[in-house]
Order: structure tokens, then C-alpha cells, then sequence
């Protein structure tokens, strides 16, 4: 049986598969974003904030079950600071006596709590969070073309930046689609799944640029094949041990990261999967060949009048 590092898989003869897959998944993800939008938290919407002190440090998610128990609407519970002081978000209208109302349902644990603050996150606020949120996305993505056009060339940059918004589209409509809560840690998590899709992409895009420069063939599905099978056990190594520190993180984490755990497995699962077979493909519309890359030599008349 052949290893993983010497088989060799057409991955550019699938790529008008991968191609529909692809898009099927973006125009699910951009109808969902248009008719479904996101479930936006308390960062983005406003809201109440309730900070408490405990004399002993106590259990999160019985702070929670407690809350919810009482029809408070949803809620967010996270440590502030020390281990016993928990600040806990409620997406409601502020009312005056909200906090006293938290305080005594938390007592009849037989807990000793008392009231630290008790505040109203306004709308504005969250629509300030939302705009800046999207503005740096939008900035993110153009420093990363600005440098894969520096680093490579123009048409690697506008690659990367179509496999890139490829990326953040299903992973933000998948959080639309099944309507799963988009706050700032998520927003942090699309952030880093940036960073992440673009790593691999650059192993792969350096690997395309120097076998192009190496071979004396014209064929550039052949070549990027031959590119991708040699970045494949890389590639899928570090995506694996990547996956596993998330599993983990999601399964013992709690609620309060499992939004960003979930946003990173999906990152990472769609920015290995378009670094295979979007990046690299995207190149061949985009029409890169050996010119790009290696300048015509220019003639010098000089020289051929030399004897």
C-alpha cells in the first residue's frame, strides 16, 4: 500500500466538484444570512448586566440553570476577575430592581451572594461593537491580499482572498443557519479562522510557485497536483492535532467558549478543506502560468551583433 506522502490524487480533476460543492454551501449560507440573519448576543443587541460576589467560588452552570429556571431569557454567566465574583448578562429590558431579583433567586441556594452592580447595555453600543466588528473583518482581509500580492503575485492575492471569503461566509452562515448564538468571542474565533486558512494556504500557494519554477512543463493542473500531494500530510497533520485541542476545548470548556470552539472546528474543517481544493484551483480561472512567475528574457541587440 502506497503512504499518504507518495499517492497521488487528482485533486484539479475534482475541482469542478468541489467548485459546485462550494458554492451550494455559500448560497445556503448567504440565503440564511438574508432571511434568517444571525442570533446576535447581548454584545451586539444590549442588554442587562448583573455583577455578584459569592464568599465561595461557585458553580457557573448552576448560576445559570438557576436563571433560566426562573424564565430569565438568554442567559450568560462568566467569571469577573477573582473566582467568586460572576458578572451575568441577561438579554432584557433594564429594570430598577432586576438586580436585587438575581441576588435573592441565587440565595435560595443557600449561597452567600451579594450585589456588585447592576447596568443596562444599550442597543447603541452593540450597534457601535457591530459596525467596528465588520470594519476590522473588512481590514483583515485587505492587509492579507496587500501581502500575498507583495509576497507572491496579484493573482495568488486575489486566490487567497476568494478563498478566504469563501471561508468566513460558511462559517458565519452555518452559525445563521442553525441559529447559534454570534457574539464577540465567535467574532474573535472567524478572526483566527482567518489567520489559520490563510497559513495553509501560503504552504500550498509556495509550493505551487516553486514547482512552477522548478518544472519544464506548461501544465498547470499537473503541477498543482503534484504541489498539493507533496503539502497533503503537512496539511492534514496540523488540521488533525488543530481539531483534537478543539474537540477537547468544546467537550470541557462550558457554555461560555463553546461558540468560539464550535466556530474554530468549523474553520478549520472548511480552511483545510478550500486550501486543498479552492485555493489552489482558483488559480487556474484566474489564468497564472509560468510568465507570471518567471519574466520573459529580454533580448539584447548589443549582444547579437558581438562576433
Amino acid at each position: 500500500m502506497k503512504s499518504l506522502a507518495n499517492r497521488q490524487i487528482d485533486f484539479m480533476g475534482k475541482r469542478k466538484i468541489a467548485f459546485g460543492i462550494s458554492a451550494l454551501l455559500i448560497l445556503a449560507s448567504l440565503a440564511s444570512l438574508l432571511f434568517q440573519q444571525l442570533s446576535l448576543g447581548l454584545d451586539f443587541t444590549g442588554g442587562t448586566l448583573v455583577e455578584v460576589r459569592y464568599a465561595v467560588a461557585p458553580s457557573l452552570d448552576a448560576v445559570r440553570q438557576t436563571l433560566e429556571a426562573a424564565e430569565f431569557r438568554d442567559v450568560s454567566v462568566q467569571t469577573f476577575g477573582a473566582a467568586n465574583e460572576v458578572l451575568i448578562r441577561l438579554q432584557q429590558a433594564f429594570d430598577a430592581d432586576v438586580g436585587d431579583r438575581v441576588v435573592e433567586l441565587l440565595r435560595r441556594s443557600g449561597e452567600e451572594v451579594s450585589l456588585v452592580r447592576a447596568e443596562f447595555v444599550g442597543a447603541q453600543v452593540g450597534d457601535q461593537l457591530r459596525d467596528q466588528s465588520g470594519l476590522g473583518l473588512l481590514v483583515a482581509l485587505g492587509i492579507v491580499m496587500l501581502y500575498v500580492a507583495f509576497r507572491f503575485q496579484y493573482k495568488f492575492a486575489i486566490g487567497a482572498l476568494l478563498a478566504l471569503m469563501h471561508d468566513v461566509i460558511i462559517v458565519v452562515g452555518a452559525f445563521s443557519l442553525f441559529q447559534l448564538e454570534f457574539d464577540l468571542t465567535v467574532l474573535a474565533a472567524v478572526l483566527a479562522v482567518i489567520g489559520y486558512s490563510l497559513n495553509d494556504t501560503i504552504v500550498v500557494y509556495d509550493r505551487i510557485r516553486e514547482n512552477i519554477r522548478k518544472s519544464r512543463i506548461d501544465d498547470m493542473p499537473a503541477i498543482f497536483n503534484e504541489s498539493l500531494n507533496q503539502t497533503l500530510s503537512r496539511t492534514l497533520a496540523t488540521s488533525g492535532t488543530t481539531l483534537l485541542v478543539l474537540v477537547a476545548l468544546l467537550a470541557l470548556g462550558g457554555d461560555m467558549i463553546e461558540g468560539f470552539a464550535i466556530a474554530l472546528i468549523l474553520g478549520v474543517v472548511v480552511g483545510t478543506y478550500s486550501s486543498i481544493y479552492i485555493s489552489g484551483a482558483l488559480l487556474l480561472p484566474l489564468g497564472l502560468n509560468r510568465e507570471d512567475l518567471i519574466p520573459a528574457r529580454k533580448e539584447d541587440p548589443e549582444a547579437e551583433e558581438l562576433p
